[in-house]
């Protein structure tokens, strides 16, 4: 008999209907002449009740079964005269795949702290809470692909090894094969011409400038993949591996990229509360409170869009005592960006113009010649959730502003290149997707939103 997948079965079976099922113990209790299963197979939050009758073949080793054992569990689903499902499994025949030691199997309680889970990420899995947060985390990935796929985007691969900084923040991974035992040295620098590639090379830190040549190729494209940051943070809002999501549009300019970003959040948020509304169930009441009317707000909105002037305005007369100082010319913090989704306009927000000192080069420069063409879409409770902005599709003018910010144009002449041939108004966008699937859960650590975090001190599993 083919196994069926318990969601499967809390969607459409019908009792009577014979079921092979396979999964994990979560609980057993006896009765008299009974045992009582929780199996949960990973396919939903909610357990599958079975029932196991003392005059079924193997009964003894049902008795031996505890919390943790893999099962195979074969029979005919009846319904429940209880009000948690509607129906429940008679078991026929139980077959054991794996025993877990109850003196030594971690999870045998109902709850267990963050922090401890994190040092069994090889089974918190099995938790409901995280089994919540893969299977959203799921959702939010096939509607990202839908999204794109539907517009005609082409999924493209950027490299993970790089020569080149994106961020110009010099916080990559180097990438080598010298010994570091005895590392080659000319006067005071490394000496790459032995290394692997011949040059200094990192894991990259966005697919971001390779993505550009590839949209001035094939009109809109879009990347989804790891990226890294060796940034020595040991927050709850930085990981050194991560993923992100990083569409780029030529023949597109900055009102492009709004309508884009909108859009697109619009639709992961409504596809998530679709496709997981039991575990957006389970977010919204343990986690999060307000998690599922948060997401159908958005879903639901259109965007405010701002200036950064605006939003300095909004913030030096809103009274509020904030812990970072708002003048125009310095970044917007975390705080200022929820007061203003929060309190002031109360739904989501999308700033524009940004002074041009803190944005990174490739930006494209405004008339005013202090702004550039940057936006950040700003959501309750984070703030920022994507950053993005038109490309300076100007070559002298791109040329003059990497200079400005210390990078060679020796080491970008690829992407200068671009400029100089056929050169086209374009622009895009970065959606950090744990941070995302942060927003979209309510967990308060992003350590906790993917499966096997990486942060200082910390690469095991």
């Amino acid at each position: 008999m083919k196994r069926t997948r318990i969601v499967d079965i809390l969607r459409a079976a019908a009792p009577g209907t014979e079921v092979l099922v396979k999964g994990w113990v979560r609980t057993r209790r006896d009765a008299k002449g009974f045992s009582f299963l929780e199996i949960n197979d990973g396919s939903s939050i909610t357990n599958l009740q079975v029932i196991a009758a003392e005059a079924m073949p193997g009964y003894d080793i049902v008795q031996r079964i505890t919390t943790g054992c893999s099962v195979a569990v074969a029979g005919a689903l009846t319904e429940s005269p209880g009000t948690r499902q509607a129906l429940e499994l008679h078991a026929a025949e139980i077959t054991v795949y794996g025993w877990a030691d109850p003196e030594s199997y971690p999870l045998q309680k109902k709850r267990h702290s963050f922090e401890f889970l994190r040092e069994i990420a090889h089974l918190r899995p099995r938790t409901n809470t995280f089994g919540a947060v893969l299977r959203v985390r799921n959702a939010l990935a096939r509607a990202i692909h839908e999204f794109f796929q539907d517009r005609g985007f082409v999924y493209v691969h950027t490299p993970i090894i790089t020569a080149s900084d994106c961020e110009g923040a010099g916080e990559m991974f180097a990438v080598t094969t010298l010994k570091l035992e005895d590392i080659p040295r000319t006067k005071d620098c490394v000496d790459y011409a032995g290394d692997f590639f011949g040059r200094k090379t990192g894991l990259t830190v966005s697919g971001q400038l390779e993505g550009e040549l590839l949209a001035t190729a094939l009109g809109d494209i879009y990347t989804f993949g790891p990226t890294f940051r060796a940034e020595n943070s040991n927050t709850s809002r930085h990981l050194a591996e991560f993923w992100m999501v990083e569409p780029e549009m030529a023949f597109a300019d900055i009102t492009d990229d709004m309508d884009l970003a909108e859009d697109f959040l619009r639709h992961i948020f409504a596809a998530c509360l679709e496709r997981c509304a039991d575990d957006m169930a389970f977010f919204d009441e343990r986690v999060q409170r307000g998690a599922i009317e948060t997401l159908r707000g958005i879903a639901d909105s259109r965007f405010e869009r701002i200036t950064y002037t605006d939003a300095i305005d909004m913030l030096e007369k809103s009274g509020e005592s904030f812990e970072y100082p708002v003048k125009w010319g310095l970044d917007l913090q975390s705080e200022h960006e929820r007061y203003i989704t929060e309190k002031k306009i109360k739904k989501p927000v999308i700033v524009i113009d940004y002074p041009r000192e803190i944005k990174a080069f490739y930006m494209k420069l405004n008339d005013d010649g202090r702004t550039v063409r940057a936006m950040d879409v700003l959501v309750p409770r984070i703030g920022e959730i994507i950053g993005g902005s038109e490309r300076e599709d100007r070559y002298d003018v791109l040329l003059d502003r990497m200079r400005a910010a210390g990078l060679s144009a020796e080491d970008y002449w690829w992407y200068l290149d671009t400029r100089r041939f056929g050169s086209v108004p374009h622009a895009g966008f970065g959606l950090g997707f744990e941070r995302t699937v942060q927003f979209v859960t309510g967990m308060q650590n992003i350590r906790d939103v993917i499966p096997f975090p990486r942060t200082p001190g910390s690469a095991a599993f």
